[in-house]
């Protein structure tokens, strides 16, 4: 399910808004660093020992002050440990790209984070709503054998066989709906597209 656009206005907001500040700006629990790039995307190389690659778009890109980098993924939601565990194989794997990347010089990156925000206090000043939006650092642990692992077994999965398709899979629905359609005669009717 998509995010609602009002999160991905905020989110934008408050990424553009740190560029070339320090993290500790906006709060003196966050890590030393300034925040170097938004928004930027990643292309690696294959990952070893597989056919499979990253290529993706990370949220912040912070340079820490002994010139390596923290990689950082800005959520607009509750903080929790669960987070952590979600984002971890995304957050290494954008590692794995900053660090390999297919053109370009490698970005060591020695640390990984969620800055999280999460509303918890609205005031009404001068015909405006205040919404304030505290910052939670969760750092998250680099767990590359873990990320490899996870490679192989995707790896693995796309060069096996497809599997048998059912009748309510709505992608073999549109596949089919597609090759019918090309072999038959104009006009076609937006009722027999399946979705």
């Amino acid at each position: 399910m998509p995010m609602p656009g009002v999160f991905s206005a905020i989110n934008t907001l408050i990424q553009g808004n740190l560029v070339g500040k320090k993290l500790k700006t906006l709060s003196k629990d966050l890590p030393d660093g300034e925040v170097i790039s938004q928004e930027g995307w990643v292309d690696s190389i294959l990952v070893p020992g597989t056919s499979v690659y990253i290529k993706g778009k990370y949220d912040l890109l912070v340079k820490n002050p002994n010139g390596s980098h923290t990689l950082v993924d800005l959520k607009i939601s509750q903080p929790g440990e669960d987070k952590i565990e979600r984002y971890k194989t995304q957050l290494t794997a954008y590692k794995f790209a900053l660090e390999n990347p297919k053109r370009g010089d490698p970005i060591k990156t020695v640390k990984l984070g969620l800055l999280v925000f999460y509303p918890n206090d609205v005031s009404f000043e001068e015909e405006t709503v205040k919404i304030n939006f505290p910052p939670k650092w969760l750092e998250v642990p680099i767990d590359e054998k873990g990320f490899f692992s996870f490679m192989k077994s995707i790896d693995k999965l796309l060069s096996g066989p497809l599997p048998e398709e059912s009748k309510t899979c709505k992608w073999c629905q549109y596949r089919h709906t597609g090759e019918n359609i090309s072999h038959d005669e104009p006009p076609y009717k937006q009722e027999d597209i399946p979705f």
